[in-house]
């Protein structure tokens, strides 16, 4: 049995058992590591000593009866979380060995359920969109998608089972795509953001990936917040009437977005079968669904609120010209010369979108899919992503999940994505259950070569 490739899940089954140790899953994960990431470049921060000390700290936890969720379940952190013990560089020079003495909140929520914190993965520039060294595991001339890259490549490779990732525009729907995994955005403000890079106030997203949709299930648990502090997402969250579809069949929609035209001709004939193939699923009901003409203007709205944060958030950097890629000063640029009144504007549309997407879920939907990506990884990892849909969905604040379900003409992964109303959260999991139960999705799906994991 190799231990790295297991699911956290699984993991968890077999410590509770006894079967073998944490001690034993997190050298099996470091092994991984220190023969895979020479090539593939996914973490920026790996200290084997510190892992391996907790680790230990696991194992005498679960020996006293007293372990966490998460006790001994080595996991990948990407590099903009605040980490007490491990340096926060955010994917700049600039920051190079900043160690910020204390650690985010999802950080945390971690330490507090007994998970072996790994190290810190490779993130793009201060999560924007200039790549990071980070190859694609299932080749590693194709990008792997920014600005997760790291945390979705590390757990395509079985480096580690579960990693924390950060959306604002497609970072985890897209690098999970790319990689072949499950990549699951929460609705927006369901994972508290403190001690984390902040880049866009309205659009930032806590997410995770992982290699089953159990483990989705069982890292979001552990860093969602939850309580009467939350009124409105502890309100909706224990809602049996929007966690559950009761028992009548699940109403789904299949939709080609507003970006459906700039996906590859084998793209959209993989996902027409696949919605095909969903109609043969018991205890589905699926239908097309369109949009209202207004989201034709999602991705301009987008980039006037992306832009301009952007542009108040590194006014510093770009006045010292400390900011290194090109593409970063074009953001601020681009951001300077919009108005306060733009920016407004720009937030209200955001509005109105999430509350017309809101009542298309509530008039007739429980999930509806999409294609993650346009199709597989492009060549380069300086290749330009083709235009798809995933911004729009976190401009709604929707959660939204990648199922690893397709190939593309050169072997390579990319994925159809879930999505459900704003706090369904559970109820989009459940709907991703369903279809592994049916036998549509599966764990390890899409598995890195075997020429790569062998060495």
């Amino acid at each position: 049995m190799n231990l790295s490739q297991l699911t956290a899940t699984d993991i968890i089954a077999h410590l509770r058992a006894r079967d073998f140790s944490a001690t034993e899953v997190t050298r099996a994960c470091l092994e991984t590591i220190e023969r895979l990431d020479p090539a593939i470049h996914a973490w920026v921060h790996v200290v084997p000593e510190t892992a391996l000390k907790q680790a230990d700290a696991a194992d005498r936890k679960l020996a006293s009866g007293q372990a966490g969720k998460l006790c001994g379940v080595p996991i990948g952190i990407k590099d903009i979380f605040n980490t007490a013990d491990m340096p926060t560089q955010m994917g700049s020079p600039i920051w190079k060995d900043f160690t910020p003495g204390n650690d985010a909140r999802v950080v945390h929520y971690l330490r507090m359920a007994d998970a072996v914190l790994l190290g810190k993965t490779v993130t793009a520039e201060f999560a924007v969109h200039a790549p990071g060294p980070t190859r694609n595991p299932h080749n590693l001339e194709h990008t792997p998608g920014t600005s997760s890259s790291g945390s979705a490549a590390s757990t395509a490779a079985y480096m580690v089972p579960l990693a924390l990732g950060t959306q604002t525009a497609g970072s985890i729907i897209r690098p999970a795509s790319y990689c072949g995994v499950y990549g699951f955005k929460p609705s927006f403000g369901l994972v508290p953001r403190t001690g984390m890079l902040k880049t866009t106030d309205s659009l930032d997203t806590v997410g995770v990936f992982a290699r089953s949709v159990e483990d989705l299930t069982l890292l979001f648990d552990v860093i969602r917040v939850r309580g009467a502090d939350y009124p409105i997402s502890h309100a909706h969250l224990n809602d049996p009437a929007r966690q559950t579809k009761g028992h009548r069949p699940w109403r789904i929609g299949l939709l080609q977005g507003p970006k459906w035209k700039y996906a590859e001709g084998y793209a959209q004939l993989a996902f027409q079968e696949f919605g095909r193939s969903l109609a043969n699923v018991p205890e589905i009901e699926i239908e097309a669904v369109a949009l209202p003409e207004s989201f034709q203007n999602a991705h301009e709205i987008h980039a006037t609120i992306y832009d301009r944060a952007l542009a108040y958030y590194f006014k510093e950097e770009f006045v010292a010209h400390t900011l290194v890629s090109s593409i970063m000063y074009e953001i601020v640029q681009r951001g300077n010369r919009l108005t306060l009144d733009q920016y407004k504007a720009a937030l209200n549309a955001q509005n109105l979108l999430a509350r017309q997407l809101d009542q298309v879920f509530v008039d007739r939907f429980d999930v509806i899919v999409d294609l993650s990506t346009g199709g597989e990884a492009l060549k380069g990892l300086d290749s330009i992503d083709r235009l798809d849909n995933c911004l729009i969905w976190s401009l709604c604040g929707v959660s939204t999940i990648n199922l690893p379900v397709f190939t593309g003409p050169n072997r390579l992964p990319f994925g159809a994505q879930i999505f459900a109303r704003r706090y369904n959260d559970y109820l989009l999991l459940d709907f991703a259950r369903h279809l592994y139960a049916h036998g549509v999705i599966g764990n390890g799906t899409n598995p890195v070569p075997s020429h790569l994991l062998e060495g």
